[in-house]
């Protein structure tokens, strides 16, 4: 008899809510077996919950994790889904690497921008204490 387990069980072990995992199911990517109203997960389902929250970490859709999950029940021998995922990954890293290059730029202009206001201050605050005749 293959190992089963409770929604709870999953929940813990995934740190996710149950209400996740129902979500995930709703959404056709888990699909457990019921013992009357108690959902009972199989290992198929565990690996796909761990396929899921590492396609979350990485940044991908639920669209595409989903895609991608469902490209091993077409090849088992899991070579159309490594080259659909390689190519996931080459478009993720390359739209982090654009976001990385904005980041720098942003902040590069922030300081720009810092320092031009820090010195119109500095020449604020000398002209109020000249005004001053302090």
């Amino acid at each position: 008899m293959s190992e089963t387990f409770g929604i709870a069980e999953l929940a813990r072990e995934f740190d996710v809510t149950t209400r996740t995992i129902r979500f995930y199911e709703d959404k056709g990517l888990l699909s457990p077996d019921r013992e009357g109203q108690r959902r009972v997960y199989g290992p198929r389902d565990r690996v796909r919950l761990k396929l899921i929250m590492r396609g979350k970490r990485l940044g991908f859709s639920l669209d595409e994790i989903c895609e991608l999950i469902d490209l091993y029940d077409v090849d088992h021998s899991e070579v159309t889904q490594l080259r659909h995922f390689l190519d996931k990954i080459y478009e993720r890293k390359a739209a982090l690497i654009r976001q990385q290059d904005d980041i720098v730029e942003t902040l590069m202009e922030m300081e720009k921008i810092e320092a031009q206001c820090s010195g119109l201050l500095s020449e604020k605050q000398k002209g109020r204490k000249a005004a001053k005749g302090e």
